[in-house]
């Protein structure tokens, strides 16, 4: 008996160093493993059989006992706590997926057969809706661009507004929200700095805008995962965790880039440091898979988005639509009569023929070769009707395919797969290097976002893996930011490809964008306890899933109304700007310091302020919106959806083996 309780105290430690986290890594894997050791031992001598210590069912037993009264002294009972206890109503925690099917060992040659079969099956329409998934994406883009693209043309084209940074924050923002590309946007920005427009200093704001206007992709389709809410709560976080860091790391670098500049100067120090000549454009490797079934619906000329920014007038009667794919510029001398010599063009052959006093002018003239191909060329639609359409189209493709790509997860990552995938994205290295695996997380982020040149494709395919627990919020984190770092280094590839004349303001507002998230890294990673982003988002998760139609009032608060707001208050002037600001941003400091004194220290504050209670309840609690939220939908529902509701017993029948019949495939293959 001392044997055995020698051995359980040795065991029950190495668990409690476990659930304890011990900084020395080594110590609880030493000493479970020396305690697992000498559980293993039999205690009866060796000649005699081995107590049976399994756990045995009540319906493979002929008489069913207690097994309290029928275990012998010797057998091993396992302590009446786990490491597991304490996770395991932890919403937060990875779930097991688990398989309940037979395992390989058990199949004969023809299951065997079947299950890799049904295998590559998976993975193939996997690949394909993935792909779709990516398409959709860049249709999305080119809707919203056919939507707002004009209107983000007029936006940029106010240039005493984009001198006030905290305006030129918000344009960016909202410009890169209107055309669903930090691209896009970016490259209107080099357009107007490389024509004179705007200044380098002026624009490093509007790219701090544009790295927080591309992560509302995402976001949205982390959206799409409401149905199940712990699934829900994992994607809105892994999706939000990319908001955070952009906003947290504006708040910082944007009141010290307008009091010092030192984005602006580090990278003039660079470009004026080093003989930078122009190269070739980013290397195109998604685009040349995509582009074949993009271009076969829409194509779109966004130089008319960047010519309206900088002033062109007859750019706002184009179309953004793409008629012609293939044309030819023709340069001639053309005659033409001017009011006297004083007006001819310096070194142009000038002359006088009666009344008249002629010159030589160059006329570049565009033929029309070859249109495209894609199906809109015919359509006599303008450029709203046909973006509202692809909006339409390209949201229900994005919903379909991420429904139908997490239901292929869900069924493909079980049991062993499910393990080892698990291990290999989750898992840090052993001590004392498990600081590396951030880092090489932040250049996997990097290198895949450099692959797929766009960090919304990027951030937006790991979203659902956040959501079904393939990828921790952890993990997801730094290959976030390595999807920033990557969309940049693409930028200042293609700003090496630029003519001569606007190398250096094009590679400079590249190298601004690139030092901005490098800075937001240095900030928000290295030390574990500035980790923000992943407590804000992790707070967020949990607050959408309760009370899921806070995540559409988030993306219209953060992306649309209070950029709005504040875009109105510049233009209204700065000291409009700071009467109104201020007073807000000193309420969300007090509220902040008090609500963590609430929750640490509440003996130092007044007795009135040690709760909320004061106040009304709809200023402290979201449960009396949310039951306005529940009612005012279900209100809705039954006086909009009533016709629908009203079918015959063969229609609900018919709906039933419909629908429902292809996510039971899936389940079951």
């Amino acid at each position: 008996m001392v044997y055995l309780k020698v051995k359980y105290i040795i065991f029950a430690v190495g668990q409690w160093l476990l659930v304890q986290k011990s900084e020395i890594p080594c110590l609880p894997l030493l000493v479970c493993t020396v305690g697992y050791s000498l559980l293993s031992m039999p205690s009866t001598p060796h000649h005699q059989a081995a107590p049976h210590t399994e756990a045995t069912s009540t319906h493979n037993s002929p008489n069913p006992t207690n097994d309290a009264d029928t275990a012998p002294k010797d057998s091993v009972v396992l302590p009446a706590y786990s490491t597991e206890d304490k996770y395991e109503d932890d919403p937060w925690n990875l779930p097991e997926l688990q398989d309940n099917g037979l395992k390989w060992s058990e199949l004969d040659t023809k299951g065997k057969v079947l299950r890799v079969l049904t295998a590559i099956v998976k993975f193939i329409l996997l690949v394909g809706f993935l792909y779709m998934f990516v398409c959709s994406l860049d249709v999305l883009s080119s809707a919203f661009q056919l939507v707002g693209g004009k209107a983000a043309g007029d936006i940029f084209q106010d240039n005493a507004v984009l001198s006030n940074p905290v305006a030129g924050l918000v344009i960016g923002v909202l410009v890169t929200l209107l055309v669903q590309s930090s691209s896009t946007s970016s490259s209107i920005v080099v357009s107007m700095v490389s024509s004179g427009l705007l200044e380098v200093q002026s624009a490093v704001p509007v790219i701090m805008g544009a790295n927080i206007g591309t992560s509302v992709t995402n976001t949205i389709v982390a959206m799409m995962q409401a149905g199940d809410r712990n699934e829900f709560r994992r994607a809105f976080a892994g999706a939000t965790v990319h908001d955070f860091f952009n906003w947290l790391s504006v708040l910082i670098l944007l009141p010290l880039e307008a009091a010092t500049g030192v984005l602006y100067k580090l990278t003039k120090i660079i470009i004026d440091s080093f003989n930078i000549q122009g190269g070739n454009n980013a290397p195109d490797l998604l685009n040349v898979i995509t582009d074949p079934l993009t271009d076969a619906i829409i194509e779109l000329d966004k130089n008319v988005i960047s010519d309206i920014a900088t002033g062109d007038p007859a750019a706002r009667n184009k179309s953004l639509i793409k008629i012609w794919c293939k044309t030819e510029k023709i340069t001639t001398l053309v005659n033409i009569t001017v009011p006297s010599a004083a007006n001819c063009t310096t070194g142009a052959l000038c002359w006088v023929e009666g009344n008249k006093t002629l010159t030589q002018i160059n006329v570049t003239e565009t033929i029309n070769l070859e249109r495209c191909n894609h199906i809109f060329v015919y359509a006599n639609l303008p450029d709203l009707a046909v973006g509202l359409i692809l909006l339409a189209l390209s949201l229900l493709i994005l919903c379909t395919c991420l429904i139908l790509i997490v239901k292929l997860l869900n069924s493909m990552l079980k049991g062993q797969v499910a393990v080892v995938i698990k291990k290999v994205l989750n898992t840090d290295f052993p001590f004392p290097f498990g600081w590396v695996t951030g880092y090489i997380a932040i250049m996997v982020g990097a290198g895949m976002t450099f692959i797929v040149q766009s960090s919304s494709v990027f951030t937006s395919a790991i979203t659902p893996l956040v959501g079904i627990g393939v990828i921790s919020l952890e993990r997801a984190y730094p290959l976030t930011l390595g999807s920033n770092i990557g969309t940049t280094t693409t930028a200042i590839l293609a700003a090496m490809a630029a003519p001569g004349e606007t190398l250096a303001n094009s590679l400079q507002v590249a190298l601004c964008h690139f030092f901005f998230n490098i800075a937001g890294i240095l900030l928000w990673y290295p030390i574990p306890f500035t980790r923000i982003p992943i407590r804000l988002a992790r707070a967020l998760g949990n607050r959408t899933a309760k009370y899921r139609w806070f995540a559409a009032l988030y993306l219209l608060l953060c992306f649309l109304l209070m950029p709005l707001t504040i875009l109105g208050l510049s233009l209204a002037g700065w000291q409009v700007l700071v009467g109104v600001a201020v007073p807000i941003v000193v309420l969300a400091i007090f509220i902040i310091v008090v609500n963590l004194m609430q929750a640490r220290c509440p003996q130092y504050l007044p007795s009135g302020l040690r709760d909320w209670d004061f106040l009304p309840r709809p200023l402290h609690s979201m449960a009396p919106w949310d039951r306005v939220v529940t009612s005012g939908m279900a209100f809705c529902g039954a006086r909009c959806c009533c016709k629908c509701c009203q079918s015959t017993d063969d229609e609900e029948k018919g709906f039933q083996h419909g629908p429902a019949s292809l996510w039971n495939a899936f389940d079951t293959l």
